[in-house]
């Protein structure tokens, strides 16, 4: 996403000791993290998904509307960051709706009714991420980003979502530890209604990380692979100092599969790995190319009806995102191997 697209007129809590303080957690999924509970709270999300849990789908050419809201009085900074890694400040901007302090239980959407531009989706294919993080207090973003002269928008220093969270975490690290939060919204962009390969995306915690599909090295992590053939790949990750992922991915046309890896926690998603004790499950469902997590992490996607899984035998909470659909949550005991039947409502 251009920082100024098309423009239409003149212009989980943690536990601390002594005086140790918690580190920001950079993540691949939510980018960057407080380890530690706040009562401050922040929601961003976008026009095509009001709810926040879903991936918005944008095809080249389409407009795009950016919504941010706040439990409390807070600044809030906005960054979009596409799927090549390059960084756009949303907010604060010199526009009109470009002042980032939001009174409590209010919100703002980018760009706001009157203003003078549009975001346009341009591409590159693949996942996008909007980050919002909001502070108590005024935010210095000298080293993220600067405004040169009568532009309109900052201008990014950083580049890919792993500089982003490190810059982040280096400006929010001195604050008290329950004054700031974020949140993270998702959308994936298509070349056109036609496309007959599809996406993926493969982010990882670890710095370096390398990504290999069917063996081949592909490039590193926190980026999205475009022009996937449809299919089955098997998904390699490896990240110096920690023990590799491996596992399967399913891709299919005109989506984008978003699969993130946290070596520092052993294995991740997309695909349970057989463990002792465990029950081979199928999760059914009639809306295909829902996507399927288990205990917060994504195990794939429907296909010709089902995904198929290898669970431990003990409770999972299984959780259906389809666009167009009420997410799905339950909680299931599995004791043995069978089948688990979800259709969500819409």
């Amino acid at each position: 996403m251009k920082k100024i697209l098309t423009i239409s007129a003149a212009v989980t809590a943690a536990l601390i000791s002594g005086s140790t303080l918690a580190a920001p957690k950079i993540s691949a999924q939510s980018i960057i993290v407080n380890p530690v509970q706040s009562d401050l709270a922040v929601q961003v999300f976008v026009d095509r998904d009001n709810s926040g849990s879903q991936i918005a789908n944008y095809q080249i050419g389409d407009n795009i509307r950016i919504n941010v809201s706040v439990n409390q009085d807070a600044y809030v900074y906005l960054f979009d960051i596409d799927a090549t890694g390059k960084v756009t400040q949303i907010l604060p901007n010199r526009y009109q709706s470009g002042a980032n302090f939001l009174k409590a239980n209010t919100s703002k959407v980018f760009p706001a009714a009157g203003d003078n531009y549009t975001f346009t989706i341009d591409g590159p294919v693949g996942l996008n991420k909007v980050l919002a993080v909001a502070s108590k207090t005024e935010l210095n973003l000298g080293n993220i980003s600067q405004f040169d002269n009568s532009a309109q928008f900052a201008t990014g220093k950083v580049e890919g979502q792993q500089q982003l969270a490190q810059a982040l975490s280096v400006v929010v690290t001195p604050l008290p530890q329950t004054s700031w939060v974020s949140d993270t919204a998702l959308y994936s962009v298509t070349g056109s209604q036609n496309v007959s390969t599809g996406s993926l995306f493969v982010g990882s915690s670890v710095p370096g990380s390398i990504v290999f599909l069917n063996g081949r090295q592909v490039g590193g992590a926190n980026v999205t692979y475009t022009n996937l053939q449809p299919g089955t790949y098997n998904l390699r990750v490896v990240s110096a100092g920690y023990s590799e992922f491996n596992g399967t991915v399913a891709i299919r046309a005109g989506a984008v599969v978003n699969i993130n890896v946290d070596p520092t926690l052993g294995t991740t998603a997309p695909v349970q790995p057989v463990q002792p004790n465990s029950a081979d499950i199928i999760i059914r469902s009639s809306v295909s190319g829902a996507l399927v997590f288990v205990d917060g992490r994504q195990v794939g996607t429907i296909q010709n009806g089902g995904l198929n899984l290898s669970l431990s035998r003990s409770s999972h909470e299984i959780v259906l995102i389809a666009p167009g659909y009420r997410t799905f949550v339950n909680v299931y005991n599995v004791t043995r191997g069978g089948t688990i039947t979800i259709n969500p409502t819409r």
